[in-house]
């Protein structure tokens, strides 16, 4: 089989769905749920694994109802909202483009960790690893595939070993230690913001002509990764806390699961858990850089992109978005704090929950109990979410709302000007 018909089977597609959410998130955002919900953290890992459950059914019966990939871009043309599903998609696009960035990001703050090493080392592994993921992706369908079914049953591993120590401690009281018991309201705030950690599962959709057999595979891949993952985080959260203690969590967020790593096993741990964090972090770039230059190419054969972004390299592969997509996710690793603008990105990807989950309903694809169960959750989610950003973050708000102006008002400028002097059709 040669690699432009090369397809990937259950899975890999599987893998792929998981190692986009699994990825940098649970190793950089455990902190910042615990600190939000405390005790209740592995609650907020719950619910919003249940609205991601709902969502991705969502996404599996709208592709088997239309035969197509893209995603809710795609979904939302099919109802002619052509001009809000091309502002949507430069939105996910910018979106996914800061996921990338932090989960390089990621990658190198564990490194930087384990070798002693200060940030200019950290921030130069984050382009090295990006770099080396966009060689990859250039080559073809199966060698990701490949990769990614290695990279997810690797870190898996680790993670539930880690899980599982931790729990095999049962020491209940660390949970809490050092954060206020802030109740269960906490942990559905702790459920909004931590939808980052969830929303690869939606790359699927936009690699649906390289699924074998998709409208059965999708599906069966998609829910069972989402369930994994649900059952992956809320063990990890729980396990981690009971090894090292919650304030010990919030105080190392961005390598708070390599500090638990070392107290199981010492130096051995630490070096397991950075190993895992290597694997799991790229992986998700994998996963993200892979579709996201699908939907690059999508967009750009259906004119909201320019028609240069829609060429192929001989291994089929849409290089220029690769490139471009994998690029800017290097550059924003090493310029700086992403915190903020991963904030406003993880509201966005909240929204389009609830605008997939909208649109099977009103198509009636698939049950509507549970189309409405991921819309209404959705929403309430993503004004929960908006609530805590005006609070405690409005500049990430400010942030998101000006990437809104841009992709409803500006795209058509900024498409024009792409397409006269970047020599696009």
């Amino acid at each position: 089989m040669s690699k432009l018909d090369a397809k990937l089977g259950l899975q890999a597609t599987w893998s792929m769905a998981v190692g986009g959410m699994i990825g940098g998130g649970i190793f950089s955002t455990l902190g910042v749920v615990i600190e939000i919900a405390g005790a209740w953290a592995w609650v907020s890992f719950l619910v919003a694994g249940l609205i991601a459950l709902a969502t991705g059914y969502c996404y599996a019966e709208l592709a088997e109802h239309y035969e197509e990939g893209g995603g809710a871009y795609t979904y939302l043309r099919k109802v002619n909202a052509h001009g809000f599903a091309g502002s949507l998609a430069w939105i996910l696009i910018v979106g996914y483009v800061l996921t990338n960035a932090v989960y390089a990001f990621t990658f190198g703050q564990y490194l930087g960790h384990v070798m002693h090493l200060g940030p200019i080392f950290s921030r130069a592994s984050a382009v090295g690893i990006m770099s080396l993921f966009i060689a990859l992706n250039l080559r073809g369908v199966a060698e990701a595939g490949w990769v990614e079914i290695f990279l997810v049953w690797i870190k898996l591993v680790v993670l539930l070993g880690l899980a599982i120590w931790g729990i095999a401690s049962w020491q209940p009281d660390l949970l809490a230690r050092g954060t206020e018991d802030k109740g269960l309201g906490a942990a559905m705030f702790g459920a909004a913001s931590v939808f980052m950690a969830y929303e690869g599962f939606q790359l699927l959709a936009y690699g649906y002509d390289d699924i074998e057999n998709p409208n059965k595979n999708l599906r069966r891949a998609m829910l069972a990764a989402i369930a994994i993952v649900i059952v992956t985080y809320v063990l990890v959260a729980i396990g981690t806390a009971m090894l090292i203690g919650s304030d010990q969590v919030v105080q190392h967020k961005e390598v708070a699961l390599s500090i638990a790593g070392e107290k199981a096993l010492g130096t051995t741990g630490l070096i397991i858990v950075t190993i895992a964090a290597a694997f799991s972090t790229g992986s998700a770039i994998n996963s993200t850089l892979f579709a996201t230059a699908r939907l690059s190419l999508i967009l750009a054969e259906a004119g909201d992109l320019p028609k240069s972004m829609s060429h192929r390299n001989d291994a089929g592969m849409p290089d220029r978005g690769v490139m471009i997509l994998g690029v800017a996710a290097a550059l924003m690793a090493a310029v700086g704090n992403l915190e903020i603008l991963v904030k406003a990105a993880s509201l966005a990807f909240l929204l389009t929950f609830a605008v997939v989950c909208g649109l099977a309903f009103d198509k009636r694809a698939g049950r509507r109990s549970i189309s409405g169960f991921g819309a209404v959750s959705a929403s309430a989610a993503a004004v929960a979410l908006v609530l805590k950003l005006a609070e405690e973050d409005p500049l990430a708000l400010m942030i998101l709302g000006g990437l809104i102006v841009l992709a409803l008002f500006g795209k058509p400028l900024v498409l024009y000007a792409m397409k006269k002097f970047g020599g696009g059709d």
